[in-house]
C-alpha cells in the first residue's frame, strides 16, 4: 500500500501595530462543513506541482486568497513533517500519511486591516506571554510556569537543567532568542494544549480542538501552528542582530523612537535609548530627513529614512541589542 504525503506551505506574517508586533493569523473554514475552526491558524495551503511553479509564488497566492493581503519581504524558515500533526486545512490531505509543511517568515510595514473572511491580526503575546520582558520579568514565569515545569522535572536532572536555562530560573539569564526550545518544552511537559491533541490524533483517535490551559501558556493554534509562529519569531530575533530586517517593518519615514520600539516589539526586551541611538548610528543606515514628527503627541523628533540603496553597495549588518539593564 503507498501511502501519499502532502506538502503544506505556512506564512509566519509579522508587522508591528501601535508598538506591539503582531502575527497576520485566519481560521479557515472546513471543506466539509464550511464552518470556521475554533483556533487561529497561519495563512496556509497545498503545494500543487502542476499548478505552482514555486513555492514561494504558491505561498503568496494562498495569504492573498485567505486573507485579502499581498506579502512583501518573505524568507524560507523550516521544514515541519513530525508523524501525528493533523492538517492545517481538512482539505490538504485528509487520509495522507503525512503532511509535511514548508513554513515561511514575512514582514510588513503595515499591519492593513484586510476582508478576508476570519481574518485577524493577533499579537505574538497572546500564543507566548512568557517571551515579553518589556516591562521586566514576566510574573507568570515565577507563579504558574517554573513550578508546572518543576513538578514535570520530579528529581531529573536534565529536565531541571533544561527548565533553568531556557527560563531564566534561579537566576540564569535569559536568551530571547530560544523560542522555539521554550515551547518545545512546555509541549514535552504536557503544559502546551496542543500536546494532548496531537497524542490522541496520533493514536487514531478523534480529538477535539483544545483550549487554553491557563493565561500564562498561552493560546493554542492549529495544527503545529504555534511550533512554526515559534520558530519564526525566534529566526527574526536573531536575525535583527545581524541584518536589516527591522527595516522591513518600519514605513518609508520614522523616528527614532518609532524605531527603538518596533526592536523592542520584536526582541521583547527594553532597550538603553542612548546606546540604541549610537548603535543606529554606528550602522549608517539612516539618513535624517530634516523634518519633524509632530503627530506624536509630545516633543516634536525628526524623522528618518531607511537608506535600502546602500544594500547593494556594501554588507549590512544588524542592530545590536543594548538592553537597559546594561
Amino acid at each position: 500500500m503507498t501511502l501519499s504525503v502532502v506538502i503544506g506551505l505556512s506564512a509566519v506574517t509579522v508587522a508591528v501595530r501601535n508598538g506591539e508586533a503582531v502575527v497576520l493569523t485566519v481560521r479557515p473554514h472546513d471543506a466539509v462543513t464550511d464552518r470556521a475552526t475554533t483556533l487561529p491558524g497561519l495563512p496556509s495551503g497545498p503545494f500543487h506541482p502542476e499548478g505552482h511553479r514555486t513555492f514561494e509564488i504558491a505561498l503568496r497566492a494562498f495569504v492573498t486568497e485567505q486573507t485579502g493581503f499581498d506579502l512583501g519581504y518573505v524568507e524560507q524558515l523550516y521544514t515541519f513533517g513530525d508523524k501525528g500533526r493533523d492538517a492545517p486545512r481538512a482539505e490538504v490531505g485528509a487520509g495522507a500519511a503525512r503532511v509535511v509543511s514548508v513554513g515561511y517568515l514575512a514582514l510588513t510595514p503595515a499591519a492593513v486591516d484586510t476582508d478576508g473572511l476570519d481574518t485577524a491580526w493577533a499579537p505574538w503575546s497572546r500564543f507566548f506571554p512568557w517571551e515579553d520582558w518589556r516591562q521586566g520579568r514576566p510574573t507568570l514565569i515565577d507563579e504558574a510556569i517554573a513550578p508546572a515545569l518543576r513538578r514535570w522535572a520530579g528529581r531529573d536532572e536534565s529536565r531541571i537543567a533544561r527548565a533553568r536555562l531556557l527560563f531564566a530560573l534561579d537566576g540564569a539569564g535569559w536568551n530571547e532568542e530560544r523560542v522555539l526550545d521554550r515551547y518545545e518544552l512546555l509541549y514535552e511537559a504536557g503544559l502546551a494544549p496542543e500536546a494532548a491533541r496531537d497524542q490522541s490524533r496520533d493514536r487514531g483517535e478523534d480529538a477535539i480542538e483544545p483550549r487554553a490551559l491557563s493565561a500564562a501558556l498561552g493560546e493554542p493554534m492549529l495544527s503545529d501552528h504555534r511550533r512554526i509562529l515559534a520558530t519564526g519569531l525566534g529566526r527574526l530575533r536573531g536575525k535583527l542582530k545581524y541584518r536589516p530586517v527591522v527595516f522591513e517593518l518600519m514605513p518609508a519615514e520614522f523616528t527614532l523612537s518609532a524605531l527603538q520600539r518596533a526592536v523592542e516589539a520584536i526582541a521583547g526586551v527594553p532597550l538603553h535609548k542612548q546606546n540604541f541611538r549610537r548603535v543606529v548610528e554606528r550602522i549608517d543606515l539612516v539618513e535624517g530627513l530634516g523634518r519633524m514628527d509632530t503627530e506624536t503627541g509630545g516633543r516634536p523628533a525628526e524623522l528618518f529614512r531607511f537608506r535600502r540603496e546602500l544594500l547593494t553597495q556594501r554588507p549590512a549588518g544588524g542592530l545590536s541589542l543594548p538592553l537597559l539593564r546594561d
